[in-house]
């Protein structure tokens, strides 16, 4: 199956649920419509998001919005069970058997009302995973048509490694942003590349609109005077500071506001300076670049 690339900004739903905005059925619609209006075309998601409630919500949206299933790209991860009445645990735990793995797909696949998701990342690593029984269950769903991608979430390069002796990864969703920036400094950033992975970030802003700090308001000060000079909002500067860097990673974008998304992909367009880039690295910091 020939599929469209994932957009270079990912619409992350993580707060679409119960878990956030608690959207209904038609603004959850309106958001994927909105999404592709501005050539955001991938939807990220978790079996676990909304306390397993999410990806159903989504999935009725997503029928009844009418849109075509080959415009769109949609990720899922597996792999976390969470401490819930849903699932009878007694206490959040790491399931990568190849039964669970295979089930949580299918579920997923019910859940989103798809046939198959265009990528399926491993969640979070577990201590006691085994590259065998993984490596088993990644390839049936890829036999039988259920998953297109693999990839992993949160590895660091030793725990991808430790995957890859028996099936390549080609994704690997870290944390990264202006404020969490150690993926491009402890090599886990040198090692995607090297590998031909794929990064995406998961909270790209980072702590800068959270945090009343002073590493927040270094940045913040800094990046209003480049949103003058680009012309541009500070989120979007934030967002063409992470698309510079060569690996390519993908940010996974959790707003839902209408007039934010409509401005997202302009990140894309930016041709931020490298004094700049660097600038702003040096403020987050609070120090010269080493």
């Amino acid at each position: 199956m020939n599929k469209t690339p994932f957009s270079k900004i990912i619409a992350g739903t993580m707060t679409w649920g119960v878990w956030g905005k608690n959207y209904n059925t038609m603004q959850m619609i309106e958001l994927m419509n909105c999404c592709l209006e501005n050539k955001i075309t991938t939807f990220d998601h978790a079996d676990i998001y909304g306390n397993y409630a999410t990806e159903s919500a989504f999935g009725k949206a997503f029928i009844e919005s009418k849109i075509d299933r080959n415009e769109i790209q949609i990720i899922s991860k597996c792999g976390i069970q969470l401490e819930s009445e849903i699932r009878k645990n007694a206490i959040k735990h790491y399931d990568y058997s190849t039964p669970y793995i295979i089930s949580s797909v299918e579920q997923s696949l019910r859940n989103l009302q798809t046939d198959y998701l265009d990528l399926l990342l491993l969640h979070r690593p577990s201590p006691l995973m085994q590259v065998d029984k993984i490596t088993e269950a990644i390839e049936k769903l890829k036999r039988d048509g259920k998953i297109l991608d693999f990839g992993v979430s949160n590895f660091t390069p030793l725990q991808t490694d430790l995957v890859q002796t028996k099936i390549k990864i080609n994704y690997n969703q870290i944390r990264f942003s202006i404020t969490h920036f150690g993926a491009m400094l402890d090599g886990s950033l040198d090692h995607m590349q090297t590998n031909n992975i794929t990064p995406m970030s998961w909270s790209p802003l980072g702590s800068v609109f959270k945090n009343d700090d002073e590493q927040a308001h270094r940045v913040k000060q800094l990046a209003t005077k480049f949103s003058l000079k680009y012309g541009i909002p500070i989120d979007i500067i934030l967002l063409a500071w992470i698309l510079k860097h060569p690996s390519k990673i993908l940010p996974v974008c959790g707003t839902s506001n209408l007039s934010r998304i409509a401005n997202l992909m302009t990140a894309t367009t930016v041709e931020m300076e490298l004094q700049d880039w660097f600038a702003l690295w040096s403020a987050s910091a609070g120090v010269p670049v080493p």
